[in-house]
């Protein structure tokens, strides 16, 4: 009979998956060589890399919702949020400060994708009155704005928070994201 692991290796492993990064490959081809040998925990230790790597590599193609800057304005993207999420219980993010060339200007948009807080937390974000704030619409996105930021709560599970400048400035923001991939993303 065939494990659940030895399964799930072959399948991995069967997959289209040129696109995959080397260490991936190497890892699971690892994985699957240490298993047959019997070393079960180098095996799970390969497996854990691997899936460490390939969650990696969500959370990158994850920044890819985060619009360009505008121009005049340039964009740095916080390559450090991945590791505050997993102090919250996990998921994915993607987070970028946009700056007018002068630097008098700035905003910051914050994405959080599959996060046990977010989730938890969804009534409120789809209430804006509890916040204290108001409902506008993007499209067919209700977005809570007020008090300096623009939240939107995508499929009940992908957070946008847009912070900084003027009113008009965050709704224009708001409007560059594709909501529709958003919520795609990772289904």
């Amino acid at each position: 009979m065939v494990s659940p692991k030895a399964l799930f290796l072959s399948f991995v492993l069967a997959m289209p998956s040129l696109a995959l990064a080397d260490d991936v490959t190497e890892s699971l081809q690892a994985a699957m060589e240490a298993y047959e040998a019997g070393d079960v925990p180098f095996a799970l230790e390969e497996l854990d890399f691997a899936r460490q790597k390939m969650l990696s590599m969500q959370a990158e193609s994850f920044q890819q919702f985060l619009p360009d800057a505008p121009d005049g304005w340039f964009r740095e993207v916080d390559t450090e949020m991945a590791a505050g999420l997993a102090m919250m219980g996990g998921g994915m993010g993607a987070g970028a400060e946009y700056r007018n060339d002068g630097g008098s200007q700035y905003y910051s948009i914050t994405m959080m994708a599959d996060n046990p807080m977010v989730v938890s937390m969804g009534t409120m974000f789809t209430n804006a009155a509890v916040m204290g704030m108001r409902t506008e619409r993007i499209g067919r996105q209700r977005v809570a704005v007020g008090d300096g930021q623009a939240i939107a709560l995508i499929d009940n599970r992908i957070l946008v928070q847009v912070e900084g400048g003027d009113e008009d400035l965050l709704l224009d923001v708001m409007g560059q994201i594709d909501f529709e991939a958003l919520a795609d993303f990772g289904q």
